[in-house]
């Protein structure tokens, strides 16, 4: 899986991982979150999410990070934002309304281009990756957030051999060994959704969990 996967499934609209409502474990969990309300939070490979203007509306400061500039588009499009536009090296900032989103490939991402971070709210990342990606994620995120601010993950953990990802699979003690360095690791909400996913269900699956993680400091 490299950038051009991504780009097509954008040109080609294949876009099954997208919600065009708020995600229902941003809003269930986020008020315990320990950030303050003017925080900075990253929202990766964050595509044209409307969590990100969620999370603006309750006075974040929002920094999404995402490879292509037809998602970084109709994110502001969508809502009638007219964004400032920057270039910065490799990357394109995009900024509007509390929100800006940086235009580029997450591995290329430094800690000084990124700026301060003070919380994550990762819903697509880590499941949108093959299992031979991960570590690279993982240590990419540790160079980029060495405070270790907190961080809310969700995931999918189901028989990977019943189905292809994107979405893959992630188990609870893969988040541990890959992302438990620095962090405790608390799980908040374990959740059978098979009945409820019928797309899932219709390609042979026979458990689909979802699952939500506080990480924290420790």
């Amino acid at each position: 899986m490299d950038r051009e996967f991504w780009l097509d499934r954008w040109r080609s609209r294949r876009l099954g991982w997208h919600l065009e409502e708020v995600n229902p474990h941003l809003t269930a969990f986020w008020p315990d979150m320990p950030v303050a309300g003017d925080g900075r939070v990253l929202v990766p490979l964050c595509g044209k999410s409307v969590d990100m203007r969620w999370l603006a509306e309750r006075g974040h400061a929002v920094v999404g990070v995402e490879i292509s500039e037809q998602a970084c588009a109709e994110f502001f499009d969508e809502p009638g934002w007219t964004p400032e536009v920057t270039t910065a090296g490799e990357w394109t900032r995009y900024r509007a309304g509390g929100v800006e989103i940086l235009c580029g490939d997450l591995f290329d991402l430094d800690a000084a281009t990124l700026g301060p971070v003070d919380a994550v709210f990762d819903r697509g990342s880590l499941i949108a990756l093959p299992p031979a990606m991960r570590p690279a994620y993982a240590e990419r995120m540790a160079a980029l957030l060495p405070e270790r601010p907190p961080r809310l993950l969700v995931t999918l953990d189901y028989p990977q051999h019943e189905m292809d990802g994107p979405p893959f699979a992630v188990t609870g003690e893969e988040v541990a060994a890959l992302l438990g360095g620095g962090y405790r690791v608390a799980c908040l909400r374990d959740w059978d959704v098979l009945e409820e996913s019928p797309r899932f269900k219709a390609q042979g699956l026979t458990r689909l969990h979802e699952r939500v993680y506080r990480l924290t400091a420790g």
